[in-house]
């Protein structure tokens, strides 16, 4: 019995070994590596290495331009900055801003999550007849690593990637994928779960890209060239240690400051810089950072900060940072992610992972009296990486790794169905575009009755958590080492 007991042992281990090698060849000649996915999973993966992907943009750059520099590309593509103004109407009432109706902006997609940072399109109507067997991309190529998305302004498309050992804020032609500029700094954020690469979508405003590395560093940078107007880093300026998973929540513009989370101590967590002259303005809060992005918001007739740090919900003045409210709100780990989804009526949806769940909360009140009542709390709709949007009165986002409908008066979970990992979604033409987190796009109808998907094919390879920008009918999707778009626009 011990002689056959010895012989199953040595088998396994010489199986183990030769598994073992195996896997060493591979890792070493072709770059298979061990991958977390969204849900925590480990799988292999063919990745390059960073220094690999930013020799692979290089020598795509090269290329391209020597194309233009030849005369062997066609001239760019016209890309409006937005639709004209007797074509674009009147833009509906802000339901959750609670702001007047208004043109569309000159440049429409410039914050992260969009324009209300609030997942939703409502520039021009948008193709929704989307092929079976898919849409051929306007353009693909590499990119360096990194979660953030784009903004777009002017016909370009502002990111953020990593590039070896650099972080680099790249403007690209939006019809084309030109590169037109690139600006770098020396730092490399590296984290083993996540993934490499800076998150933060940069901001852009009245011909300013405001760009956050990683690691703090903060750049306001001239759309047209790239050049530096001012720099600072805000967790040195915070006495902030950097978060778990790195620097994430993007820039806000607020009047004349720029907004940022450090969540630094001794006041510190929440921090307003001058956007002329990167000053520092005022600081609030003594709260720890989470991976959420600040919002401006209307609530009770006044205009306020909107932040979701590790520790709470909160309302803040935005001229000083002053609390006109809070709601208590944390998670394992602070992974706080999903962006607050304002309901109308005072009513904000906010949602976590991690075993938290959801909850909508009422402020009432005006002026410097608030007051905040939980509406319902339960783990219906778990946002881990990405947030959800409202459409017609309902709530539809990724619940985990699966798309749900919730009924935001009740809770109620509505339908479950169509799993897309751990991906993003937007909401346009009373769709949602779904971005999986194997990189397939898929549409679905925002339709509360049950999940109706329309068509879905792939358009990235890898891993695939980047947030989605749409500006003038054109969709830009990307992810750790590869980006595309695609036309929406009706013909």
């Amino acid at each position: 019995m011990m002689k056959k007991l010895g012989r199953v042992l040595k088998v396994v281990g010489l199986t183990l070994a030769g598994a073992l090698a195996v896997f060493a060849v591979m890792y070493v000649l072709f770059d298979l590596r061990v991958v977390m996915t969204g849900g925590g999973m480990p799988t292999l993966r063919f990745v390059m290495t960073n220094a690999e992907q930013a020799e692979l943009v290089a020598e795509h750059r090269a290329r391209q331009q020597a194309r233009v520099d030849g005369g062997g590309r066609p001239a760019p593509t016209a890309v409006p900055d937005a639709v004209p103004a007797e074509a674009a109407g009147e833009v509906a009432p802000d339901a959750q801003a609670g702001t007047a109706p208004a043109r569309a902006p000159a440049a429409y997609w410039t914050d992260f999550f969009g324009p209300l940072r609030n997942g939703e399109y409502r520039e021009m109507p948008i193709n929704t007849s989307w092929p079976a067997g898919g849409m051929a991309p306007l353009w693909k190529q590499p990119l360096g690593a990194g979660y953030a998305s784009f903004v777009l302004a002017r016909g370009r498309a502002f990111t953020i990637e990593q590039r070896g050992r650099e972080e680099v804020v790249a403007a690209y032609d939006v019809a084309t994928g030109r590169e037109r500029w690139t600006h770098a700094w020396a730092a490399r954020f590296t984290e083993a779960l996540g993934g490499d690469g800076p998150r933060a979508t940069p901001t852009w405003f009245d011909g300013v890209v405001y760009a956050l590395g990683a690691e703090g560093e903060l750049r306001a940078l001239e759309d047209a060239t790239g050049q530096v107007r001012w720099r600072t880093n805000m967790l040195e300026d915070a006495g902030a240690p950097n978060i778990l998973w790195g620097v994430s929540a993007s820039p806000l513009v607020v009047d004349d400051t720029i907004v940022v989370l450090p969540g630094g101590p001794n006041g510190q967590s929440v921090v307003a810089y001058d956007r002329g002259t990167g000053k520092k303005a005022w600081s609030a809060l003594s709260d720890r950072a989470a991976y959420s992005s600040p919002m401006l918001v209307t609530l009770g007739g006044v205009r306020q900060l909107l932040v979701l740090t590790a520790e709470r919900l909160a309302g803040l003045t935005p001229d000083s940072g002053q609390v006109l409210w809070e709601y208590p709100w944390s998670t394992y780990n602070d992974i706080t992610v999903a962006q607050p989804l304002l309901l109308g009526d005072g009513r904000i949806f906010v949602s976590s992972s991690y075993g938290t769940g959801a909850a909508v909360v009422e402020v009432t009140g005006s002026g410097g009296s608030f007051f905040v009542r939980e509406v319902w709390k339960n783990n219906r709709m778990k946002n881990r990486f990405s947030s959800s949007v409202l459409h017609d009165g309902y709530i539809y986002g990724l619940d985990e790794s699966i798309l749900a409908c919730v009924d935001p008066a009740t809770g109620e979970l509505l339908w479950k169905g169509g799993r897309y990992g751990y991906g993003q979604i937007l909401l346009a033409e009373g769709h949602l575009i779904v971005l999986t987190e194997d990189g397939d796009l898929a549409l679905v109808r925002a339709n509360p009755e049950r999940h109706e998907e329309v068509a879905r094919f792939p358009v990235l390879d890898g891993k695939t958590w980047n947030h989605m920008a749409i500006g003038g009918g054109y969709l830009l999707v990307r992810n750790l080492a590869e980006m595309a778009a695609f036309d929406l626009r009706r013909q």
